[in-house]
């Protein structure tokens, strides 16, 4: 999740760069939910294409898992999109938590947001199969990849 969030910051960034350019800064505190709406919609794409294309995206590559749906196929839009939907619920209840509780403070909001992901991530040992809510609501199946074998140099 770190891994792939270090690649979300530069796509991020870049996307609201663009977003920047085109509305020209008018009036930032009125254009703040469409740059939410936009960034969520870009992060989206993001994951919605490499889950579709191979799936896997570039961190996942990087760990040897692959993301298949439940008949080991590949995901349809569908399912990419609804998972993608779902798994938002590692952070919104914390920060719907902290936005109804008007929490201003980094750390608590931090403390907030782990404790959250920590029940989240718990609440997959309740499924007989180990599979996170999210997966089981898109009828996604997270998988290992083989490792590839490196060809050793010949001289």
């Amino acid at each position: 999740m770190v891994y792939e969030a270090m690649l979300l910051f530069g796509i991020g960034f870049s996307a609201i760069f663009v977003f920047q350019l085109s509305t020209q800064s008018v009036d930032p505190a009125r254009l703040n939910i469409w740059r939410q709406l936009y960034l969520f919609m870009v992060v989206g794409l993001y994951f919605t294409y490499f889950w579709r294309r191979n799936g896997q995206t570039l961190a996942m590559q990087t760990w040897h898992i692959k993301l298949v749906s439940a008949d080991q196929q590949p995901l349809s839009f569908r399912q990419a999109w609804l998972r993608y939907c779902a798994s938002w619920m590692w952070f919104l209840p914390a920060l719907l938590g902290a936005y109804v509780l008007a929490l201003h403070q980094w750390i608590t909001l931090l403390a907030l947001l782990a404790t959250n992901m920590l029940l989240w991530a718990l609440a997959s040992r309740l499924d007989v199969d180990g599979q996170f809510l999210h997966d089981r609501l898109a009828g996604t199946l997270i998988i290992t990849v083989p490792k590839k074998p490196r060809i050793a140099d010949t001289e």
